[in-house]
């Protein structure tokens, strides 16, 4: 469950890093906000009972992963 926890916080700073060095951009906040919100769900996920035992599961724990993955991804590309 830690880890989950700091992909969820990982989503958070990436977000709100992307938005403060993107302040010029077209959309950065849409594109940040993308980001952030994803982070704020999961970390909320992990600390709800009935959520924790789903992501306790393997395959949603590689589910979960992979997307904070791609969500990484997608900050530095963006």
């Amino acid at each position: 469950m830690t880890n989950l926890r700091f992909g969820g916080y990982l989503l958070v700073a990436i977000g709100f890093i992307n938005m403060r060095y993107q302040t010029g951009h077209h959309n950065a906040v849409t594109h940040s906000l993308s980001i952030v919100i994803p982070g704020a769900l999961l970390i909320l996920a992990t600390f709800i009972k009935p959520t924790q035992k789903l992501l306790e599961k393997r395959n949603i724990k590689l589910l979960v992963g992979t997307i904070v993955a791609l969500l990484v991804i997608y900050s530095f590309i963006n």
